[in-house]
């Protein structure tokens, strides 16, 4: 190959640092003592990190195979017992009911004059309410008064009988007719003689004849008169005469009732609740004056389904809630009969007399009673339940672990049949004995290994 083949070599220019630029890098002193110093550095680390890592990896193990104490979940247990039955408390509502309540009028229809009471009046039995007008019954009882002295004279006359004048009047006029009538005789004797001489004629001697008859009537019309005197009155004439006297007496008497009637009376002690009319109405006979409610210890009536109120006795001893106060009460009765739309029976309790001034009749009121319900379960808190699927409910048993000295937990399923304040009663996998988490189950997971802090 000869020398035109190759190409011209051309010299670099020279560097203004006075250094060719394709000359080779002569050593620098500094920046291999970095270097070296650098990879040092590097050396130890590897040294020292390498067991570190080491170590690190055999904790990790050691921690994944046995738990550190302190790292498990510390909670707090209970052990469950069963139990055959659980008391429930049931409220029952009424109404707060006066023994005795009326409305009152009177029984004859009149003017009202008067009314003497207000509404939410205190009264006693006995007590007048209200007038009615009676200056017309008063003047009938003042004529009636007459008529009854007049019928009581004659029926004291008719008792004495006749008077000694009367007898001797008509004793009197009987000598009289006796004197008339022989005469008359002696008159007829001396016609009779006359007419056997034919001295007179017939008729003459007839008219005397007729005259003695007539005579010898009156004479016996006048013994009778006579007799009767002597005799006294008869005593169907007392009976009759004295009957219209109870008669009259009766008038009296009715008149007396209409004029006790006049006036309205409380029938009991009792507080004025309505009044319905004012003075100057003509009421009507039973028209409602006032609504009067008895003022002695209330009554509550509540209804009760037949299976509570069977359980009831008279005089047992029960407190009844009327809005926020609490009373003592007794059973009074239990009244017989079933509604037959509610099924429930009237159940009626006496109440003490301290709540007369703070109850009203109609006041709401309620009775709270227990009754237990045999059923067997256990008595859980309610934070030891957790929702489990499908809307289940589950506790957190707690056994001795399989692998260690410790413990673990794990579900057990339950039925809830009954909840009360902060408990439950559930039926399920739990049986009396068992201990179970009481509370902080949202931290755990089915065999998580726990500590007992009340072990």
């Amino acid at each position: 190959m000869s020398d035109s083949s190759l190409p011209e070599k051309t010299l670099p220019e020279e560097d203004l640092s006075g250094v060719h630029p394709c000359a080779p890098d002569r050593p620098n002193p500094s920046s291999n003592r970095r270097w070296w110093v650098g990879l040092g550095a590097a050396g130890l680390l590897l040294a020292v990190g390498i067991p570190l890592v080491q170590s690190r990896l055999v904790a990790q193990e050691t921690e994944a195979a046995e738990p550190d104490a302190v790292n498990v979940l510390a909670v707090e247990t209970l052990t469950v017992d069963a139990v055959s039955s659980y008391e429930v408390a049931r409220a029952y509502t009424g109404k707060i009911a006066a023994r005795r309540s009326s409305d009152l009028g009177f029984t004859r229809s009149g003017e009202l004059v008067e009314v003497l009471v207000a509404e939410g009046d205190r009264v006693s039995s006995g007590q007048p309410l209200a007038l009615l007008d009676t200056q017309s019954l008063l003047t009938q009882r003042r004529q009636i008064e007459a008529q009854l002295a007049q019928a009581q004279a004659q029926w004291l006359e008719l008792q004495r009988g006749a008077r000694q004048e009367a007898i001797a009047a008509a004793q009197a006029q009987v000598r009289d007719v006796d004197n008339q009538l022989a005469l008359q005789q002696q008159q007829r004797e001396r016609r009779e003689f006359l007419y056997e001489q034919g001295a007179i004629s017939k008729e003459q001697l007839d008219e005397f004849a007729f005259g003695v008859d007539a005579l010898a009537a009156r004479r016996d019309s006048a013994q009778s008169s006579l007799d009767e005197l002597l005799n006294g009155t008869r005593p169907e004439q007392v009976a009759a005469q004295q009957a219209v006297v109870q008669q009259l007496d009766a008038s009296i008497a009715s008149i007396d009732v209409d004029l006790n009637q006049s006036t309205l009376r409380a029938p009991f002690d009792g507080i004025v609740a309505v009044r319905q009319v004012d003075e100057g109405v003509v009421v009507g006979a039973g028209q409602t004056v006032v609504r009067l409610v008895e003022s002695v210890a209330p009554e509550a009536r509540i209804g009760m389904p037949t299976s509570a109120a069977s359980r009831l006795r008279p005089g047992a001893a029960v407190t009844v809630k009327a809005d926020t106060e609490r009373f003592p009460a007794t059973v009074k009765a239990v009244l017989p009969e079933v509604n037959p739309d509610t099924r429930t029976q009237v159940v009626v309790f006496q109440l003490g007399p301290e709540a007369l001034t703070r109850v009203s009749p109609g006041e709401t009121v309620r009775v709270t009673l227990s009754e237990a319900v045999p059923t067997s379960g256990l008595w859980l808190p309610i934070e030891a339940l957790t929702q489990d699927i499908r809307g289940l409910w589950s506790a957190y048993g707690v056994v001795p672990a399989a692998e260690s000295d410790g413990y673990q937990v794990q579900p057990k399923a339950v039925e809830i049949l009954h909840q009360e304040s902060d408990r439950v009663l559930v039926q399920g996998a739990l049986q009396g004995g068992d201990r179970i988490v009481a509370s902080g189950v949202h931290r755990l997971v089915p065999g998580q290994q726990v500590r007992l802090l009340n072990d």
